[in-house]
């Protein structure tokens, strides 16, 4: 059994409503990044080329509001696919920020970050936009990062900063790096260059397996210990379910329909209870998905370290720059 106090509920996390919420609007994405498991999810029997639906979407906001004051930290827009594919992506923004109560972030791949969408994501009152570009050169983004465009990405990126900067809005600029063989001796010059640039935060990240996909991207030097996640987040998936890990490509972290249920009874319910008693017992048995996946190497908890949740919440308690 694990220590309760030192994995259990403690600092932003709370049992009452999640802390972070990921909202996957769509399962289409304009990339093939080699890390990322898009590419075989896009062949696979899970894949439905499905919309998350403005109406869900609603419900899911007006129970933020409702039940998740004082709780939910944020919504991240993220996940399996890219957000700005959604054709009624910016309605739905407009909707989180105006209506949820709590700042919104959005993660995109920027290569459709045009200004008219920048505008209008600025406008509509986003809090944090990340862009994930996990290369300094075109040609090591050319490898990594497949079909997209460097060019077009820093283009994109650096008028987004621009007109944050002319017009004095207070959205947090994000650049991020998914740090791998390929490209790590160019992590350096990156954080160089969008530092310099003006973006507020430059983000390294470790690389994970997608819930178990690629294994071979997680080394485990360690012995296993429960994973932040259960106690962290929950998703709300184009497949309009509830799913407990953002990292779940092929449906194995599946609670409930959210048609049926809130989050807060998911949150509060037996099912979570059970997954977070698993983790803490290490006991997988009845929770397979979790018991192959090594991705628990990758969360930190509150009292290990820096994680993605210092980030946004240190940006939202500091200036914008201008």
């Amino acid at each position: 059994m694990q220590d309760n106090a030192t994995y259990g509920f403690q600092a932003h996390l709370s049992p009452e409503f999640p802390s972070q919420i990921v909202v996957d609007v769509t399962e289409f994405c304009n990339l093939a990044c080699i890390h990322c498991p898009q590419a075989e999810f896009s062949k696979s029997e899970s894949f439905q080329g499905r919309y998350l639906g403005i109406e869900l979407h609603k419900k899911l906001i007006d129970e933020v509001a409702r039940d998740g004051t004082g709780y939910c930290k944020y919504l991240r827009y993220t996940a399996q696919g890219e957000p700005l594919l959604h054709p009624k992506f910016v309605n739905m923004v407009e909707y989180a920020a105006n209506n949820a109560g709590v700042p919104i972030n959005i993660t995109t791949n920027g290569m459709l970050l045009t200004e008219k969408k920048v505008n209008s994501l600025l406008k509509a009152g986003v809090d944090v936009i990340d862009i994930s570009i996990d290369a300094n050169t075109p040609e090591t983004y050319a490898r990594i990062r497949k079909k997209g465009d460097l060019n077009i990405v820093r283009k994109n990126a650096l008028r987004l900063l621009e007109v944050r900067r002319e017009n004095h809005y207070n959205t947090r600029v994000v650049v991020s790096f998914v740090e791998q063989p390929l490209n790590k001796n160019e992590s350096a010059d990156f954080e160089k260059f969008w530092k310099d640039s003006g973006a507020d935060y430059v983000i390294i990240r470790r690389l994970h397996s997608a819930g178990g996909i690629k294994r071979e991207l997680v080394q485990i030097d360690r012995r296993r210990s429960p994973c932040l996640y259960p106690w962290e987040r929950l998703t709300l998936s184009p497949d309009e379910f509830i799913h407990f890990c953002p990292q779940d490509w092929m449906h194995g972290s599946v609670v409930c329909d959210f048609n049926k249920n809130t989050i807060k009874e998911v949150w509060q319910g037996e099912f979570m209870r059970m997954l977070r008693e698993a983790h803490l017992e290490n006991d997988f048995s009845k929770h397979s998905f979790c018991g192959q996946c090594p991705d628990w190497s990758t969360t930190r908890w509150p009292n290990e370290g820096r994680s993605y949740s210092n980030m946004m919440r240190e940006s939202l308690n500091n200036p914008a720059v201008k």
